[in-house]
């Protein structure tokens, strides 16, 4: 198990195939959730919220759902792309211990939150930061984190009533592991490559590079 901050970064992975379906011991969970909510927030507004879901029926309806938007991608893609593409597992939601769903309330704070004056997402940038804690806390625990993005929020909102004003951020897998993979899924499986930190570091101002005028969906950074 990782104790440096630096292994953690870089052992961590969006996990998908390699969760043991183990319970999570509640000090543990405890920790990992107590990691989160000590994130940064915009005028220590602390906006986000943590929705706890084991129950299988609600995990199987979300399933359902995802395999939809799953099939719905799958056929804008081209013929290539697309057998690329059925290759990649992209949840664990019923292969996990439980489902962690994390939300975003922008009244948190309001009506005069300090710092998002200017930037309206300050406060969503909050809450990515508690899933960031939230993410590199499991992983130093042992335990592994995939984010499931094949969703419409409206569909989460009803199913786990969630008011109207409030965004469900992130449905995120939770659970013990046999291990974390030395090579993300998504260059393991060729969809995309890690680009390079060269890349991405510009002196003073932005200067733009070749990369930049020959980049594609294949460049993007993988998980």
């Amino acid at each position: 198990m990782p104790t440096h901050l630096y292994d953690v970064i870089h052992q961590r992975r969006d996990v998908r195939g390699q969760f043991t379906g183990a319970p999570i011991p509640s000090e543990i969970l405890e920790r990992v959730l107590e990691a989160a909510h000590a994130a940064p927030s915009v005028g220590l507004s602390q906006p986000w919220d943590f929705i706890l879901v084991t129950d299988r029926r609600t995990r199987r309806a979300f399933h359902a759902h995802v395999r939809c938007e799953r099939e719905v991608f799958a056929a804008s893609l081209a013929e290539q792309r697309a057998a690329r593409f059925s290759r990649i597992k992209i949840d664990g939601v019923m292969e996990s211990s439980l489902s962690l769903v994390v939300t975003y309330d922008q009244r948190r704070g309001a009506p005069a939150v300090l710092g998002r004056h200017a930037i309206a997402d300050a406060g969503l940038y909050s809450v990515c930061l508690a899933i960031q804690n939230l993410w590199l806390a499991a992983t130093a625990e042992g335990l592994g984190v995939g984010w499931v993005s094949f969703y419409r929020e409206a569909f989460v909102r009803d199913l786990l009533a969630i008011p109207a004003d409030i965004r469900p951020v992130a449905w995120l897998c939770l659970g013990p592991v046999t291990h974390h993979e030395s090579i993300p899924d998504l260059e393991r499986h060729g969809w995309a490559n890690r680009r390079p930190l060269r890349q991405a570091v510009h002196q003073e101002r932005w200067h733009p590079t070749a990369d930049d005028n020959d980049c594609d969906s294949s460049r993007a950074p993988s998980t």
